[in-house]
């Protein structure tokens, strides 16, 4: 039983990687659909900023308010401002924001695809000589790519927005003082590092969402266990790669 579980899960595996190389050879070999690209940011990216921006908002308020309390033991609640600017640059922006839209994104993939696969839209495509990977894939794997890390850098100013805030209304630290100790620490790899895991977590996701929307089955259960399955899977798979483009970018 064991076996055949992990036998399923390494054929999964496969199949999103042999649906990444298709999308890919597509990407580069044919001319983008600007139009469905342009739909699915504003689908992926517009739909998702309030969220964004309030949970980028909170979360530096929150890392300010916890960072001032513990650096205050060491006579250090100077230092606020590189704290929470580093912190949201290099990882918590990059991974909460990704967990979030991800999620959002992700499922919302899933069930649109799942939709037309089991009411059989996608057959109807394969019969009048279109290459869904083409048509359905390609395009959201290139709007998340240019949305996620869009979102991200949002999420990133908001967060030191936040923390500027908690530090001049609550922590007697001098807006002018917070801000240049943020922009005195902040540095060009800082946010490179961020950002350039954005990219791998937005390709992840889109082909996990799209792969459950191309096997979805059995009508609305399905698509539900489908759109289940690509939040849970996009999520381990967002938190595990971080580990290792964490450990890639610091090396870089």
């Amino acid at each position: 039983m064991a076996f055949e579980k992990i036998s399923s899960k390494i054929e999964e595996f496969g199949e999103i990687v042999l649906l990444g190389l298709k999308t890919f050879k597509y990407i580069f070999t044919s001319k983008p659909d600007i139009s469905q690209i342009s739909y699915q940011i504003v689908l992926m990216g517009n739909q998702s900023l309030n969220i964004v921006m309030i949970t980028g908002l909170f979360v530096g308020m929150v890392l300010a308010i916890q960072t001032a309390y513990t650096l205050e033991e060491f006579g250090a609640k100077l230092y606020i401002g590189e704290v929470v600017a580093v912190s949201m640059t290099r990882e918590l922006g990059p991974a909460l924001i990704s967990l979030l839209v991800g999620g959002r994104v992700g499922a919302g993939i899933t069930a649109e695809l799942g939709t037309m696969n089991v009411t059989e839209q996608i057959d109807a495509l394969r019969s009048m000589g279109a290459d869904p990977i083409k048509k359905l894939v390609s395009p959201r794997v290139i709007a998340f790519v240019i949305s996620l890390p869009l979102l991200v850098l949002i999420a990133n100013a908001m967060g030191v927005i936040g923390g500027y805030f908690i530090s001049a209304l609550e922590l007697d630290v001098s807006g002018k003082f917070y801000m240049n100790h943020v922009f005195r620490m902040l540095k060009f790899n800082d946010v490179f590092s961020g950002l350039g895991k954005t990219l791998f977590f937005a390709i992840f996701v889109t082909l996990i969402a799209c792969r459950n929307g191309f096997r979805a089955q059995g009508g609305a259960d399905g698509v539900g266990r489908a759109t289940t399955a690509t939040v849970v899977y996009s999520a381990i798979t967002i938190l595990i790669s971080n580990f290792f483009l964490t450990k890639l970018f610091l090396i870089l």
